[in-house]
């Protein structure tokens, strides 16, 4: 088992060369959104533009086109003309990775569309990263993943993985995603407190660092910006993760003597203002 640390990722970034654009960092599609979720989509394109994709398109609805082009006016937009995901965009050929998932929504012509995508990426070797509701339309229909383009990533959270594989204990649980991963030949990205990423070949790398990050993060935040007031974390107050992640951040505030009402309390990002040092920590 690998522990995921500074140490271990730093030297898998790889410096940019100066004499190079845009077209040399990847086309990315990112199928997210509908008229009831238009948020989900606008927050995926912004982190697909802020991870370095050198172009973004974002397939959607309306209502969440609009929303991205004013957030993120370098993302390039594709509509699909219904309330939910429902036409595969022509030309898949374009695209180097596509990401699906967020606030998709689980209408039957959306499961129709999910499928008709994974079909046709699977045929031109296009790998995903399936993520939220395209994971709940997986465990809904479990044959299309079979259709699941090889060296594609799954990331579900507790609840997702456990809509896909079912298990009740830790042993269960480890089983099931080896056995996704064989089915698959997917990467599975085990989404929690200590997150654990499983490979095709039996590798197991585990973040043990959230703690440590969190802690770190807020005493910058604390002690550089003199905040008291601000948001960082994320999911919500039934997710076992999102609690211990928020008792861990409280707990700081109150070391720092910061105080801070549990009613302030929201799920949301952290602002702007801190958002590049912050992740330097996390």
């Amino acid at each position: 088992m690998q522990q995921i640390d500074p140490g271990f990722l730093r030297p898998l970034l790889k410096p940019r060369p100066e004499e190079s654009h845009k077209g040399d960092y990847g086309h990315l599609l990112v199928v997210a959104g509908c008229e009831a979720m238009p948020g989900a989509a606008v927050l995926a394109t912004g982190a697909a533009l802020k991870s370095g994709c050198g172009l973004v398109t974002l397939h959607s609805t309306p209502r969440a086109l609009q929303s991205a082009a004013v957030n993120f006016p370098s993302a390039m937009l594709s509509e699909d003309p219904g309330t939910c995901f429902s036409l595969v965009p022509e030309r898949l050929d374009r695209f180097d990775a596509i990401a699906v998932g967020p606030g998709l929504g689980r209408q039957p012509q959306t499961a129709g569309a999910l499928g008709r995508l994974l079909r046709e990426a699977s045929t031109q070797g296009i790998p995903m990263v399936l993520d939220a509701d395209a994971l709940n339309i997986l465990s809904a229909n479990p044959k299309l993943l079979d259709a699941i383009p090889a060296g594609s990533v799954l990331t579900p959270h507790a609840g997702e993985l456990r809509r896909l594989v079912g298990f009740d204990t830790p042993e269960e649980k480890e089983s099931g995603i080896r056995g996704l991963c064989r089915r698959t030949g997917c990467v599975v990205v085990s989404k929690g407190f200590h997150t654990g990423i499983y490979t095709t070949e039996g590798e197991t790398l585990v973040n043990y660092d959230n703690e440590s990050g969190i802690r770190e993060a807020v005493d910058y935040l604390v002690n550089v910006n003199g905040l008291s007031r601000f948001c960082m974390l994320g999911g919500r107050d039934d997710n076992v993760d999102a609690c211990a992640r928020k008792k861990i951040f409280m707990q700081c505030l109150k070391e720092n003597k910061i105080q801070f009402s549990d009613r302030n309390y929201e799920k949301t990002d952290m602002s702007d203002k801190c958002e590049r040092e912050a992740g330097r920590l996390l």
